[in-house]
């Protein structure tokens, strides 16, 4: 839906610049120049919107190799930094899909786009009834599902129960039923520190209390 939404947009915005080109009564040569400029920078804009997942994720690598990585393992150890907006993005593998998630202590539960859980094959609980959730935009309506595995760094996880609603937009939200498996989690200056605990094996599960008593998490929209 998402994705339509863009190409409309994009289609509307080459409309206005044929419209405008016309109303400056320039010759069809330079119309049909400056028309192929536009369609170029339309195809651009559409195909870096498409894709976007994967730009980050080679980003992310480029930047990593380059030793300006934003996320970095000491040891067992995660270690973030917090970003431009004033908020620690981690970069977590979900079933082997990496994406961009926002750690939120306010959020009991792990929320995701369904763009994330379609790519990730999550399959949504039909347990009838949605779950109602309270975020930056209101109340919205979501549902229930669990992810196999999730990793941020050396870190990973099994079972980890999930909320997923169209209504997240592109967010993705790495919530507290994530950071409890953890043996602490803290901010050090501007960093953010994840601790799995003596861990023998790096990778190895870490272990939680299973989700219960949740409450509903409040992802906040991207600045």
């Amino acid at each position: 839906m998402s994705g339509s939404l863009d190409l409309v947009w994009l289609g509307g915005a080459l409309v206005l610049a044929v419209m405008a080109l016309s109303v400056r009564r320039m010759s069809f040569s330079t119309i049909v120049r400056s028309l192929l400029g536009w369609m170029a920078i339309t195809l651009f804009a559409f195909l870096a919107i498409s894709h976007r997942y994967e730009i980050g994720a080679v980003f992310s690598a480029v930047s990593a190799g380059l030793g300006i990585d934003d996320q970095q393992v000491q040891g067992k150890t995660v270690r973030i930094r917090m970003g431009p907006d004033g908020h620690f993005w981690a970069r977590v593998t979900l079933n082997g899909v990496e994406r961009r998630m926002l750690i939120d202590s306010g959020a009991t539960i792990t929320a995701i786009s369904e763009d994330t859980a379609q790519a990730a094959g999550i399959q949504v609980e039909n347990s009838g009834f949605p779950v109602m959730i309270e975020t930056a935009n209101g109340t919205v309506a979501a549902k229930r599902g669990t992810l196999e595995r999730l990793q941020v760094g050396p870190l990973a996880t099994k079972d980890l129960g999930v909320v997923i609603s169209a209504n997240f937009g592109d967010m993705d939200v790495l919530g507290m039923n994530f950071l409890s498996r953890l043996k602490s989690w803290r901010v050090e200056e501007d960093t953010l520190v994840l601790d799995p605990g003596d861990k023998s094996e790096e990778g190895e599960t870490i272990r939680g209390d299973e989700d219960r008593n949740l409450k509903t998490p409040r992802p906040r929209k991207r600045e």
